[in-house]
């Protein structure tokens, strides 16, 4: 009985065998077809992107692999990414937050000024700045040639008025027509409480019109000796990061209607002691630090006096100050840049 159910088992195992081998060849039939089908679908590919690459680069029959393709396509993508970053460059800069060169301003020469001198003035002080140009600034071909071949540029700087087109703007168009000596904020209004604010403006407006050496801020009531201001620069000219002036703390005042007031004055502690500035009546500023103003002129805080407002700006950054005593203008020395009247 065994001998007979073992050769019943036998007997199956034997009549199963050829199927399963019929159905292992059919899948390897199958599998073998698949893999063919895929090689030949590569292969198209290949031959597609071989085509169209020749025909977008003119190449004619060059042979070039599909990876050179994909590189080709991702330098492409970069383009791409680099055109949008350009973009969002663009959109900064009319933000302010990137610096950029203003059309409507003065074109850079290709050899900068050494020195670019905003006469801080206002409307109704004509006679202060006649003063000044016959004293010091001069006119016509005179301060042409004194901007050419000494490389200064000397401009009275003045805001617009509250009632925009009325007859303090028409005046300063008409007297700006004849000396050309102007240098005009457009969209800063002309006010004694405005004027940190158009401190500000002027040196990132002046830093995008001219490449120069230096940037000065000066008083229409004060006389400058420029060859005394330029020997004192030349001294300076290793220093990169230069803040330049007649240098002051001074007391903070609390009390409301006082001559000096400083709304803020809570921010500088129990003793009430300014920090470390120049005098307003005439400072320098190198070249970095007016294009550091120009970039960040929309971050840059303002407190209620000008002076105090600059030396703000540079208690955070790697600025050399330089307290040059030649630079306080009360009154004529010996080597002296500077007197007031």
């Amino acid at each position: 009985m065994q001998s007979r159910g073992s050769n019943a088992r036998f007997a199956g195992v034997g009549v199963r065998s050829p199927i399963s081998s019929l159905m292992l060849a059919m899948f390897a039939t199958m599998a073998s077809l698949y893999v063919a089908g895929r090689l030949w679908q590569d292969a198209q590919n290949r031959v597609y992107l071989t085509k169209e690459l020749d025909r977008i680069t003119g190449q004619g029959h060059s042979a070039i692999s599909v990876t050179d393709t994909l590189k080709i396509i991702e330098c492409r993508e970069q383009r791409k990414k680099l055109s949008a970053l350009e973009m969002e460059l663009a959109a900064a800069r009319q933000e302010g937050f990137v610096s950029k060169q203003s059309s409507d301003m003065k074109k850079t020469p290709e050899k900068g000024p050494v020195i670019v001198i905003g006469i801080f003035t206002s409307f109704g002080r004509k006679n202060d700045r006649d003063a000044i140009r016959k004293a010091w600034m001069s006119t016509g071909a005179a301060l042409k040639r004194m901007e050419e071949e000494k490389g200064i540029v000397p401009r009275f700087v003045i805001g617009r008025s509250a009632n925009r087109g009325d007859s303090l703007d028409r005046s300063i168009d008409s007297e700006n027509s004849q000396t050309n000596d102007f240098f005009i904020l457009e969209n800063h209004v002309e006010a004694p409480e405005e004027l940190p604010k158009k401190t500000k403006l002027f040196f990132a407006h002046a830093a995008d019109s001219w490449t120069a050496d230096y940037y000065a801020k000066v008083n229409d009531n004060v006389f400058v000796n420029l060859d005394s201001l330029r020997n004192a620069l030349a001294s300076y000219v290793s220093v990169p990061r230069a803040y330049i002036g007649c240098m002051k703390s001074g007391e903070v005042f609390s009390e409301q209607g006082h001559k000096w007031y400083e709304p803020d004055w809570w921010k500088f502690g129990d003793g009430k002691t300014y920090f470390r500035h120049a005098s307003t009546e005439l400072f320098v500023i190198s070249q970095a630090l007016a294009r550091y103003i120009s970039i960040n002129r929309a971050l840059l805080r303002t407190y209620a006096h000008d002076d105090v407002s600059v030396g703000s700006w540079f208690i955070g950054a790697d600025v050399k100050y330089i307290d040059d005593r030649k630079f306080c203008c009360s009154s004529w020395s010996t080597g002296a840049i500077c007197s007031g009247v």
